[in-house]
């Protein structure tokens, strides 16, 4: 059996304002040419299929043509929800979907419910693990203690091992889920799925099965040979830049997994990031090969240049971000800088540390709660 491994396509997402539904559309046509040109059999998509938990009609749209466009080139899709798209509404209709050969994994009930499929060597089993918020769903889970996703994803994965122990010798299996797991880097456009240091998870909470198709992360990696992200099919920050887009096409025989190799997707469109005066990048034949890249300018005039976007544009029509830094400036003053790479909690407690005093244990227990009732209601 061949599959195609993908995720976080992010459909209704805007790059610094710019709508990048056509850019969206060009590469899922791509996957869905992959998908005939390589024959595959199955497509996984590993969560955030949307961008947004309630995604506009366009977006909606632009993902249901997707799905056809593989379905008709000969490939079973299954997916899972992840920490950007609502579980109710992707999975409406979800019974009647799978009818047409769409397998939607939203809910905690279906984690032991898998999708089988079958191959000139017998059955192969596909579990989804949908994003799982501890606080939501540890009851449900049976693990009222659980308080980080490596507890609720324990308690999944014990479900689906004690449902693949029961099945006949030789069926295979594998799992989506959507998480960040131990050893994988992250790239700055993924949305923090929790507060206090608690969101990761260890490679060995997937042990057991021929082969893990995670999403979350954004590029391409490799956590254990059948651990894998296959990122974002278009990069979303210029943190992306140096990405080299792509699926895994995974191949599974009689014993388990195969082969795995990482076929690249073409660029829609390149991100570069510039510095300089704007009389520099506006005339600089250094930059002819880029000017129909997205483009992240910092400015380093002794004065800030007035209607700087505009004069860009003109140059390079894609520029969507534009900054002044004043020439000798302090960069440890900026704020972004300064907070870069540091979680939520840490940041607080820096504050209360610099205002008033080094907040006790209490304190700090108190802003995580706080923190993570935050983010529950944000995301409800």
């Amino acid at each position: 059996m061949r599959i195609l491994h993908t995720s976080d396509w992010h459909i209704g997402r805007t790059f610094h304002g710019v709508d990048l539904q056509m850019d969206q559309v060009r590469v899922l046509a791509e996957i869905a040419a992959l998908v005939e040109s390589e024959q595959v059999d199955v497509v996984v998509i590993a969560g955030d299929v949307y961008d947004r938990s309630v995604p506009s009609a366009d977006a909606v749209r632009a993902c249901n043509s997707a799905l056809v466009a593989i379905r008709d080139a000969g490939a079973i899709i299954v997916a899972t929800s992840g920490n950007h798209d609502s579980p109710a509404r992707l999975g409406a209709g979800a019974d009647f979907a799978a009818a047409g050969g769409l397998h939607l994994f939203t809910t905690v009930a279906g984690i032991a419910e898998p999708v089988q499929l079958a191959d000139q060597h017998g059955s192969v089993l596909f579990y989804g693990i949908p994003y799982l918020e501890p606080d939501v769903c540890r009851r449900e889970m049976g693990v009222p203690g659980a308080r980080t996703h490596a507890d609720v994803l324990t308690a999944a994965m014990e479900r689906i091992r004690q449902h693949a122990a029961a099945q006949e010798p030789g069926v295979r299996s594998v799992v989506l889920a959507h998480a960040f797991v131990v050893g994988g880097e992250s790239t700055g456009s993924e949305r923090s799925i929790s507060v206090g240091g608690v969101e990761t998870v260890a490679a060995g909470v997937f042990s057991g099965v021929d082969y893990v198709a995670l999403g979350h992360l954004h590029s391409p990696q490799v956590i254990d040979h059948p651990v894998r992200y296959s990122g974002s099919p278009l990069p979303y920050s210029f943190g992306e830049r140096t990405h080299r887009k792509g699926v895994w096409i995974v191949d599974l025989a009689a014993d388990g997994l195969a082969d795995v190799r990482l076929v690249e997707l073409t660029p829609v469109r390149g991100l570069s990031q510039l510095t300089g005066t704007l009389p520099e990048l506006l005339a600089d034949p250094i930059h002819e090969s880029i000017e129909a890249d997205y483009i992240s300018a910092v400015l380093t005039d002794d004065v800030r240049p007035v209607d700087a976007m505009r004069k860009l544009q003109e140059r390079f029509p894609h520029a969507v971000r534009v900054e002044w830094e004043r020439p000798g400036g302090n960069p440890e003053l900026r704020y972004r800088d300064r907070v870069r790479g540091r979680t939520d909690s840490e940041v607080v407690s820096s504050f209360l540390a610099d205002v008033r005093s080094e907040a006790t244990a209490d304190e700090l227990k108190l802003v995580e709660d706080a923190l993570s009732a935050s983010m529950a209601e944000t995301r409800g």
